[in-house]
């Protein structure tokens, strides 16, 4: 398993490569359209080679998909923990209730049945 794993990764860093050799042009990045920037005054712009802008898009796609299955699964853990609480609960109780009948028994079998 291990080797298909680094086979994996070998294939992937290779096609980001050929990528990025492929697209190594210069492109400019604008803040706004031309239209909004003169509207507004604010004309940012920077130049990036192309394979850096389409990398820089997958990274930022995976991030934002990322966060949103985080957020979608927040009820899940929460139930989870809810659960988790009310068993904890649960088994407080039953030990405190195991130990109020115990005291009418006989010291060893009080012992033999913290011990279990």
């Amino acid at each position: 398993m291990r080797y298909i794993r680094y086979a994996f990764w070998g294939v992937l860093a290779i096609v980001l490569i050929s990528v990025a050799i492929a697209n190594r042009g210069i492109v400019t990045l604008n803040l706004f359209p031309e239209a909004i920037a003169d509207l507004v005054g604010v004309n940012q712009s920077i130049a990036l080679p192309l394979y850096a802008v389409i990398l820089a898009g997958i990274a930022f796609g995976l991030l934002i998909g990322f966060v949103w299955e985080w957020l979608r699964e927040h009820k899940h853990r929460s139930a989870k923990s809810r659960s988790q609480k009310e068993l904890k609960q649960a088994q407080r109780e039953m030990r405190r209730l195991k130990g109020d009948s115990g005291e009418a028994q006989d010291e060893v079998i009080a012992l033999l049945d913290k011990a279990g």
